[in-house]
This record gives C-alpha cells, sequence and structure tokens, in this order.
C-alpha cells in the first residue's frame, strides 16, 4: 500500500454477524503537518482505528496526541488500536506491555489487533472487531423490523415503531 499523504477516503461493507454496516473511512497521514485536518474530520464519527507502527516506538508514544483530537472533538467514540507491520518480527520495537499500557489507559473498546497491510493479517478482523463494538454500544435492534438504530431514539427510524424497553434487543 502506499502511504497515506493528507486524507483518503473509501468506504467499506463490513459484515457483522447479521447485519452488513457501511464504514465511511477516513484515513490520516501520520505527520504532524496533517493533524490540523483531522479535527474537522473526527466531528460525528462513530469510531476510529488508532494505528501505530509495531516497528517505531515513537508511533505508540505519539497516540496521546491523536487521542486528545478525538476526544476534544466527538462525544463516546468508539476506539481500537491497530499495531501495524506485524509481519516484520525482527524489526519489532514495540512490546506488548507496551501496548496493553496505552489500552488500559484510554480505554479502547478490545484487546489490540496486531495486522499487516503486506500479508492481510488481521485486517478484516480489526474492521470487524471496530464494527461489533460500535453496534453493541450505539445501537438497537427493532424487535418488529429487525434494523438497527441509534440508542438515543425510541422510535424505529425504518419502520416507526415505538419501541418499548421490553422489546429493544442488544447486538
Amino acid at each position: 500500500m502506499k502511504e497515506t499523504i493528507g486524507v483518503a477516503f473509501k468506504k467499506k461493507l463490513v459484515p457483522v454477524k447479521d447485519h452488513i454496516v457501511e464504514l465511511n473511512i477516513w484515513d490520516f497521514g501520520g505527520e504532524d503537518k496533517y493533524r490540523t485536518l483531522f479535527p474537522s474530520y473526527v466531528t460525528g464519527a462513530s469510531g476510529a482505528l488508532i494505528v501505530f507502527d509495531l516497528t517505531r516506538k515513537a508511533t505508540l508514544d505519539d497516540i496521546d496526541n491523536w487521542i486528545q483530537i478525538i476526544d476534544e472533538n466527538t462525544k463516546n467514540i468508539v476506539k481500537l488500536i491497530i499495531g501495524a507491520k506485524g509481519d516484520l518480527i525482527n524489526e519489532r520495537e514495540v512490546q506488548e506491555e507496551d501496548i496493553q499500557k496505552v489500552c488500559d489507559q484510554y480505554k479502547f473498546c478490545s484487546n489490540p489487533v496486531e495486522t499487516s497491510s503486506k500479508t492481510g493479517d488481521n485486517v478484516e478482523k480489526a474492521f470487524i472487531t471496530l464494527c461489533e463494538n460500535i453496534l453493541e454500544e450505539k445501537f438497537h435492534f427493532c424487535k418488529k423490523c429487525g434494523k438497527g438504530f441509534p440508542k438515543s431514539l425510541r422510535f424505529c427510524q425504518h419502520c416507526g415503531a415505538k419501541i418499548e424497553e421490553s422489546a429493544l434487543k442488544i447486538f
């Protein structure tokens, strides 16, 4: 894959159990000069994949700055930490204990996922894990029509049914 310069946008459909989740993905370059763009894109997001390079410890240390921007511009966003370049085992600088400290500090939604864009290992797992957590934390599913809607609503936005607490089923 080419390195992201500035911001790249993609759409992705992710199958999660009986649902298909459509993601609108904004990929930001990790360099400092792109951070000024980040706040305007992150507003309104439901989830964030926070990616660092397993072969460069400085990228894990820099997560504090990204989390601060996310937390200042979103409310209750689902965050998942991703260790990239998992295939470069001999070049690894970041240990599991270091990653776990960051996970505990920022309350990421799941265990860290180590990926490799070169081999494709765990890339799909990262998206599925994020989507599962977004659905669980942000959505109810209508027992009448089966479609998801935000937990903040009490009427199904798809079929219009009034949703009673007893009729709500969690993902």
